[in-house]
């Protein structure tokens, strides 16, 4: 089962999967430096033995929704992650736009 990311930049979505994998998705020396994701981020997540997701991590930010469109395609499911002191931005409806065209709940 492959479980996506989706959402607008800086709402938290590789802190939340480095939270649940132990894993920083953000490895290009660039998004290191800009403190942003710019290409696709990989891990695995098991909550209990025997039930594995494979786990895809997009950007947020509007200049590389390609690569989130290219993550998107693949997803079984997205945890949409909204940050609560800014609530639902442009590229969260754009996100939410795109994987419901692709099918991804």
């Amino acid at each position: 089962m492959i479980l996506g990311t989706a959402g607008h930049i800086d709402h938290g979505k590789t802190s939340l999967v480095q939270a649940l994998t132990g894993i920083d998705t953000d490895r290009l020396k660039e998004e290191k430096e800009r403190g942003i994701t710019i290409d696709l981020g990989f891990a695995e997540f098991s909550p209990k033995p025997g039930f594995e997701f494979g786990v895809v991590d997009v950007p947020g930010h509007e200049g590389f929704i390609r690569n989130m469109v290219a993550g998107a395609t693949g997803m079984d499911l997205v945890l949409l992650v909204i940050a609560s002191d800014e609530s639902v931005m442009p590229q969260t409806r754009e996100h939410l736009d795109i994987l419901q065209i692709l099918g991804v709940s």
